[in-house]
């Protein structure tokens, strides 16, 4: 049984990492609702492949009415679909792991509650109060890295001349096409980097997650799924523009991207699909569109956001929901079975948990999953870093801006290991 307890805040708490534990995961609204920190494990669900994964998933979700938090990597994908995962993978992440940690901690501005399960009173005690007075140590300051591209730019513009031939085929509307920065055989402290990444973007699906060897730093500005109730919703983004040196200049290219032709057709193309796999589990004439080609500023660019929602069928469970709406179309593109393989096809890169989703289930059921983007992954095992960026391919694509905004994307990562 899970006891729980409530603190008086005087102002909002900052996490720390708490290295005595092994599994870890930090979801930080940056100041926008509740902060989240899972410490620990009473039992867990991993599947370290796709085949299987979806009922390992469904084991996990049925019965269990307590907090639940995890992941799922792309290559699920391979089960939902006839697909498969062939490009270099030098992460290992499983397919998807879930568990029941032994503490979680969520708070605002003014309060803090803590539940708790396996631990006695005392050790809770120590532990909410390393976090509220943040006695934790902090780590020192990381020494630069360099990342390198997998494949160069002139290979980057020759696939991207590709995929617009396959556009004007009609094998797909629009495509995510995603390339990989690496560096191997580094050590990193990955806890520190995710402190100066999150310090530096503000975004507001920012996540920290290590699990045993593997630790993931994510600046993530997208939701994938959040329900509440009956209610599902979903806010996909397609459309990315750097910020102004001053006020005008960042007006001026906010209203740019507000404007323009072909990242309004990225974002609708993904609207629509987004619609389609939410229909297929929505009670009918339930799906809208509350909010469409929104541009949303954050610290280091602006975004296209639209959001989506449903009223959830009450025959239709998580794994349900997975089926239908998984990977995300903002991250595959449409038709998204087509789009996938072509992704497969033309990147060199495995994704694993990149263009995946990590989050939370409460006790009552409800549940929030971010979008795997703007993120860097970390094997300890193999010492091996790896950032991907991606971006919506159609038939208005420039190759040469399309690589110009993919380098945008992962600029606020690589000026922060750099130094």
């Amino acid at each position: 049984m899970r006891q729980s307890r409530t603190y008086q805040l005087n102002s909002r708490i900052v996490a720390g990492d708490f290295p005595e534990f092994d599994t870890v995961i930090y979801l930080n609204s940056n100041g926008t609702g509740t902060d989240r920190l899972a410490l620990g494990k009473v039992s867990s669900f991993r599947s370290d492949q796709a085949h299987g994964a979806l009922d390992t998933l469904h084991e996990a979700t049925r019965n269990i009415n307590d907090w639940l938090f995890g992941y799922l990597s792309y290559d699920l994908k391979n089960e939902i679909e006839e697909l498969n995962s062939e490009n270099h993978d030098g992460l290992d992440f499983p397919c998807l792991h879930f568990w029941q940690p032994q503490l979680v901690f969520e708070w605002d501005d003014k309060h803090l509650h803590v539940h708790w399960t396996g631990l006695d009173v005392e050790q809770v005690e120590t532990i909410t109060q390393q976090l509220i007075s943040n006695t934790l140590s902090s780590a020192p300051q990381q020494p630069g890295i360099s990342l390198t591209p997998r494949i160069t730019r002139e290979e980057y513009l020759e696939k991207i001349a590709t995929i617009k031939q396959h556009i004007l085929l009609g094998d797909v509307y629009e495509l995510n096409f995603c390339q990989e920065f690496f560096a191997e055989n580094v050590s990193i402290l990955p806890w520190e980097i995710y402190q100066l990444l999150n310090s530096e973007t503000l975004a507001p699906y920012s996540t920290f997650l290590r699990d045993g060897s593997r630790s993931v730093m994510s600046a993530s500005p997208e939701m994938y799924l959040r329900k509440s109730g009956q209610t599902l919703e979903s806010s996909p983004i397609k459309g990315t523009a750097r910020r102004g040196q001053t006020e005008e200049e960042d007006r001026l290219i906010l209203e740019e991207l507000r404007n323009h032709p072909k990242e309004q057709a990225e974002n609708v193309m993904i609207v629509d699909l987004v619609r389609n796999d939410l229909s297929r589990i929505a009670q009918p004439g339930t799906v809208s569109v509350p909010g469409l080609m929104e541009v949303k500023s954050f610290k280091t660019v602006h975004q296209m956001v639209s959001t989506v929602s449903c009223t959830l069928r009450p025959d239709k469970n998580f794994t349900d929901i997975v089926k239908a709406t998984f990977p995300m179309g903002s991250m595959t593109g449409a038709p998204k079975i087509s789009a996938m393989k072509l992704s497969e096809k033309y990147e060199s890169t495995r994704r694993g948990l990149y263009s995946g989703c990590i989050g939370f289930f409460t006790p009552d059921g409800d549940f929030t999953f971010n979008v795997v983007i703007r993120t860097l992954q970390y094997n300890a095992d193999n010492r091996y870093l790896s950032l991907m960026t991606g971006g919506a391919i159609t038939h208005l694509a420039d190759p040469q801006q399309e690589y110009n905004e993919s380098l945008l994307k992962a600029e606020a990562i690589l000026r922060i290991l750099s130094n």
